[in-house]
């Protein structure tokens, strides 16, 4: 039976996709945290984004992934102030970027089980390379430009993926993505609403 993706109702404790082969052509909303959820990329204000210098660096690493990896087309991508969401699309020998098959779980990504390093041009292999770099600017950030300090790791450990379906799928999850700084105060990633372990 198929479920209704609901991107509201993360279950990030939950195992990736046994035996799917995450560096295939198709199209993945990911969602990755900072570490204790700490808001260092800006502030919602009047249900819009706005990013610090910190925000404006995530944003060019992000646009910046399509040089690093050519399989890859970025589609509808938002920075929040502890968390960033998009859809990483990867394209091989012209398959179909929308994978069919019920693909409801959520997912940890898939370094979890590849302790040696990720298959090359993965969801995981880019998702690595995104939140390395993004560290590497921060830290320099914080020396140079005066960027909210952090503690510890910059990210939280993994991150949430979700291979998405359909057309349908897609819709829902864009829209998601978009809707999502209006929906600030009830986000579950919001300072509010999360029990911070240090």
């Amino acid at each position: 039976m198929t479920t209704k993706h609901n991107p509201d109702n993360h279950h990030r404790q939950s195992s990736r996709l046994k035996e799917y082969d995450y560096a295939q052509a198709g199209a993945y909303f990911v969602t990755i945290c900072t570490r204790n959820r700490d808001c260092l990329f800006g502030e919602i204000i009047d249900g819009e984004m706005r990013l610090n210098d910190a925000g404006r660096m995530v944003q060019s690493v992000w646009d910046e992934l399509l040089a690093r990896f050519p399989d890859v087309e970025l589609d509808t991508f938002a920075i929040m102030p502890n968390h960033v969401h998009g859809i990483i699309i990867i394209n091989c020998r012209g398959e179909s970027r929308i994978r069919p098959g019920d693909y409801h779980e959520s997912n940890l990504g898939d370094h979890k089980d590849r302790p040696y390093g990720t298959t090359a041009g993965s969801v995981g292999r880019i998702i690595q390379a995104f939140k390395s770099i993004v560290t590497h600017e921060y830290v320099v950030g914080v020396r140079q430009n005066r960027y909210p300090p952090f503690h510890g790791r910059l990210w939280q450990r993994n991150y949430y993926e979700h291979v998405i379906r359909d057309e349908e799928d897609m819709r829902d999850i864009r829209q998601y993505i978009l809707d999502n700084p209006a929906r600030w105060t009830d986000d579950e990633n919001h300072p509010d609403k999360i029990k911070r372990v240090r």
